[in-house]
């Protein structure tokens, strides 16, 4: 059984991104809210609810971040679906370099490598050869 403090640990993490992640798996395609709750689902770290889910998009619908229209089913009655707007894609992007700058960051504080956005290690501190930690410190 895991501590109590790091399912805390995890649940603020989790509150503090999945609106993020949400317009995340909008900005390709528009999609429908259940499908969103069983993308996240997959993702480790990130299982959330219909409960959780439909008052977000209903912020950020609010907040003109994202539009929905509704769409016939094969599988049964229409679904709503929820798409970026303009300002939502202007908010995901925002929150792309926040999060790489805030990750970074805590990577060097813990002492861990961080990852360049071309997907190659950077050192934790310049100059630094990386370790990567399944080979041993």
């Amino acid at each position: 059984m895991e501590p109590v403090v790091e399912r805390n640990v995890i649940t603020q993490l989790r509150r503090g991104v999945v609106e993020h992640c949400v317009m995340a798996l909008l900005k390709d395609r528009p999609r429908y809210g259940f499908e969103l709750v069983r993308e996240l689902s997959e993702v480790a770290g990130l299982l959330t609810s219909e409960g959780t889910i439909y008052p977000l998009l209903s912020r950020l619908r609010r907040g003109g971040l994202v539009v929905t229209s509704w769409q016939e089913s094969a599988s049964g009655p229409p679904r709503r679906y929820y798409a970026l707007t303009d300002d939502g894609r202007a908010s995901i992007a925002a929150f792309v370099g926040d999060w790489t700058r805030f990750t970074a960051g805590v990577d060097r504080v813990l002492g861990l490598p961080s990852v360049r956005p071309s997907g190659e290690p950077a050192s934790v501190r310049s100059g630094e050869p990386v370790v990567s930690p399944e080979r041993g410190a």
